[in-house]
């Protein structure tokens, strides 16, 4: 959820001045009119942001060098001759009318966009070869989770955590199922051992992202955020970004397949404890020289988290109240209840969420219903008075002489 639609909503449909809606969620004044005027003639395309890409480009290569580049792709092809993009540039060089030779990955791109390029999925890329590393300890861990039997066929899950420098196993822990509170509390016994590292990588997985649904956050998220750890995250059915950890999965298997199948969670967890040490203390690693990985991870000195902190996350959400009166919200991988009283109990409201900040309005009139500061802690969010009814407002007692709901004679005074 943008920044956009929570201003858009707050001062179309709560109603508040645009004054007070900038200096809450801190931008100038001329972006919210901008955004209120965008909202009224374009609907709610408004919510979606604009596009900073150029209008045009002073280094773009014209028209007319695309179509020779073609040309020289046609004359060499039809005359038996290599036709790459190398080759084109090549000729290119020779001609003195052109000041400017584009670069061969630009040559590339245009055969590829004109069609000239026929697709080989089969073909290993040059750039196939070609590894990245962490420089450092700790400078990236890679994390992820993967599947494994216990003798009686049931199904658990395994998680893996490696330095992406030394491959040192940080941690793998098994359980039936791995819940986002798995995930934060085996990171929370690997920083305890090993330090915080700077950067975090791992796959769109909701154990350790929200962010392709909704836009939410999880606790993984949050606690790196506080730690001020870069996160990471591959792009959707890529797991080569996370290679690493994909690649000690295979390792990690094929070591326990030639145990003794594992009865319980209790004794699978015991193999993988006798397989770390192993693979860290033991095991030559052939990415390292032959080196273990902890011989590798004890080398060099250790990153330290130094990455930005996460922006603000805003979002705007509907929902409708129970018969109590108590809308949700998850927050840090739990469902936290809000409460606003029975008087507004089955009514349509909208909260509109800056981080911790929460503002509960009535969807249909912008009357706001309750404003509070999400306490973590705590999974219900008190009202702050006493449970059980309301008491009643005492009421003010007659005058001498007079009964309530009478007015006093003419020149009674009490």
């Amino acid at each position: 959820m943008s920044l956009a639609e929570l201003v858009i909503t707050s001062v179309k449909l709560e109603g508040r001045t645009k004054s007070e809606v900038a200096r809450d969620y801190r931008v100038s004044r001329y972006w919210v009119h901008q955004l209120v005027r965008r909202y009224e003639t374009e609907g709610e395309a408004a919510f979606e942001p604009r596009s900073k890409r150029p209008r045009g480009n002073a280094r773009a290569i014209s028209l007319e060098v695309e179509d020779r580049i073609i040309r020289l792709r046609k004359d060499l092809a039809k005359n038996g001759l290599d036709a790459g993009a190398e080759t084109i540039r090549v000729h290119l060089q020779r001609d003195p009318t052109l000041t400017r030779i584009p670069a061969t990955s630009t040559i590339w791109r245009i055969l590829t966009r004109r069609g000239f390029v026929t697709p080989q999925p089969r073909k290993r890329p040059k750039g196939s070869g070609t590894r990245f590393c962490a420089a450092m300890p700790n400078e990236r861990w890679q994390a992820d989770t993967t599947h494994w039997q216990l003798a009686d066929g049931t199904a658990v899950e395994i998680l893996n955590i490696e330095d992406d420098h030394s491959r040192l196993d940080l941690a793998s822990d098994a359980r039936i199922t791995t819940t986002g509170e798995d995930v934060l509390a085996s990171f929370r016994r690997a920083f305890g051992r090993h330090g915080v590292p700077a950067r975090v990588l791992t796959d769109n997985g909701a154990i350790f992202t929200g962010k392709p649904r909704r836009g939410g956050r999880v606790a993984l998220e949050l606690e790196l955020d506080l730690l001020r750890v870069r996160f990471d995250h591959s792009r959707p059915y890529h797991p080569q970004t996370c290679g690493k950890v994909e690649r000690f999965h295979q390792t990690q298997k094929k070591w326990l397949a030639a145990q003794t199948p594992a009865t319980t969670i209790e004794q699978l967890q015991r193999q993988l404890d006798r397989f770390r040490r192993y693979y860290n203390q033991v095991r030559p690693h052939r990415a390292l020289d032959r080196r273990t990985p902890a011989e590798a991870y004890a080398a060099r000195p250790k990153a330290q988290p130094a990455g930005p902190r996460i922006p603000p996350h805003y979002r705007v959400r509907r929902d409708r109240a129970d018969k109590l009166g108590v809308v949700t919200l998850r927050y840090d991988s739990q469902l936290r209840h809000i409460g606003l009283g029975r008087e507004h109990a089955r009514k349509v409201v909208r909260m509109l969420i800056a981080d911790l900040a929460i503002r509960v309005i009535d969807a249909e009139t912008g009357e706001l219903l309750r404003e509070l500061t999400l306490d973590p802690t705590k999974d219900y969010q008190p009202l702050g008075r006493p449970p059980g009814p309301r008491p009643k407002q005492p009421t003010t007692a007659p005058a001498d002489g007079v009964k309530a709901g009478r007015r006093p004679p003419h020149g009674h005074r009490p």
